[in-house]
Parts: structure tokens; sequence; C-alpha cells
């Protein structure tokens, strides 16, 4: 068997591509690379930033019920940053809520799906 090299991609569903694009590229600085509409209905944008590519899904007929961590499946998803104490400030002009953390700050997309922006341990 061969060993995993590292993370392909992320891929998080959400109910609407045309209103998180805008918000994953204006608060955290993604850059929309590529996106494909199928002709089922389902539409998925390919984002790159930061050494990671987040892919963001709309299924045609998905639920469109608020993201819960609590139900198996994604927990949260945590982004490193060099230094968290300059995030609040930019939070803030963006409009996001946000709640601090023991390593950095945490806030949640447009559906909810909860993001956590941490330093490295030990820095």
């Amino acid at each position: 068997m061969s060993a995993l090299t590292g993370v392909q991609h992320i891929a998080l569903t959400v109910t609407d591509v045309d209103r998180s694009v805008p918000w994953y590229e204006r608060v955290l600085g993604f850059a929309a690379e590529s996106r494909t509409d199928r002709a089922d209905g389902r539409s998925t944008v390919r984002l790159r930033g930061f050494g990671v590519t987040l892919t963001l899904v709309q299924h045609p007929h998905g639920a469109h019920a608020p993201f819960d961590e609590y139900r198996p499946g994604l927990d949260h998803l945590t982004f490193s940053v060099p230094e968290a104490a300059s995030w609040p400030g930019r939070l803030d002009e963006c409009g996001v809520p946000y709640s601090d953390t023991p390593d950095g700050v945490a806030l949640r997309d447009p559906d909810g799906i909860r993001l956590v922006l941490a330093c490295p341990a030990g820095q």
C-alpha cells in the first residue's frame, strides 16, 4: 500500500455558490479558478489560495438546512495563519461575526460552516 502524500483538495457543499464564492474571496482571500455547471443543476467552483484548493459544490436537490457540526460529517475546517491577531480587524471590516479560540478565531461561512483561523502550535 502506498502512503498518503497530502490533501488534494477540500470540497464543501454549499446552498448557493453565487453567494459563497464572493464571500470566500472577499473574507478569506481565495481566488476562483474554474466553474462547472452541469445539466443536472450541480455547480462546482474551484478556489485556490494559500496552498489549498477549496471546491464549493451546490447540489440541485440538496438539503437547505443550516450546517450542523453535531451531525456526522464535517465538524469544522481550520486554516493556518501566520498570526491570528490581525484577523479580528479584517473580519470586522467584512461584517463577519467571530469568536476567539485558544489558537485564533472561529467564524462561519454563509451556510454556517464553522471555520477556524489558527496559528501553528508554538507561534
